[in-house]
């Protein structure tokens, strides 16, 4: 698994860094990274998108077209739609959601500001949100944008990751490690 983001972030990292240029070169690296955060959201929220998008079965030709259909419906800004079907050319379509992390950790830096990933077993409450954001500027010393995921399986609690470091509080890892203590003690 860590090799296998390594060879993403090998690829995200230069098609990201000129996404951002030219987003750079005419002002538009807000509109950009909202356009790329509805495609990711997309991905997201459709298994099936997810699938297509990882699919080593469909070729380039058929990811191409279906990828610009895809865009046209959805109304992309027009950065994005080029940068997306130069992408889906190129046969690099996997690595997209990998890309799109990649832009926004750019963006981030760019604005000082540093990107956090947030996991719950529910979604979080526009105040809890508050709340964690300001914790985690308070810490770090620098504004934090929250990338925020779902996964039930916690049960509850966050775990919640900031660059390399990562701080899970969730119930599941704390069950866990309770079974691994009953299982020494017995």
């Amino acid at each position: 698994m860590a090799a296998q983001n390594s060879v993403l972030t090998q690829i995200a990292r230069p098609y990201a860094s000129a996404l951002y240029d030219l987003a750079a070169a005419d002002g538009s690296v807000a509109a950009v990274e909202q356009g790329l955060v509805n495609l990711l959201a997309l991905s997201e929220q459709s298994p099936d998108f997810a699938r297509f998008l990882r699919s080593p079965v469909i070729n380039t030709e058929e990811k191409a077209q279906a990828i610009h259909a895809v865009l046209e419906r959805a109304k992309a800004h027009t950065t994005v739609g080029n940068f997306v079907r130069v992408v889906a050319r190129n046969g690099r379509l996997f690595a997209l959601p990998a890309i799109i992390q990649a832009f926004r950790e750019r963006a981030a830096g760019a604005r000082g500001e540093v990107n956090a990933d947030v996991t719950s077993a529910t979604p979080l409450t526009a105040a809890q949100v508050k709340t964690l954001a300001d914790t985690l500027k308070a810490k770090i010393g620098k504004s934090v944008t929250l990338n925020q995921h779902v996964d039930p399986s916690l049960i509850g609690g966050l775990v919640v990751k900031v660059g390399s470091q990562m701080i899970d509080s969730s119930l599941k890892t704390k069950l866990t490690a309770m079974k691994i203590a009953m299982k020494e003690v017995g």
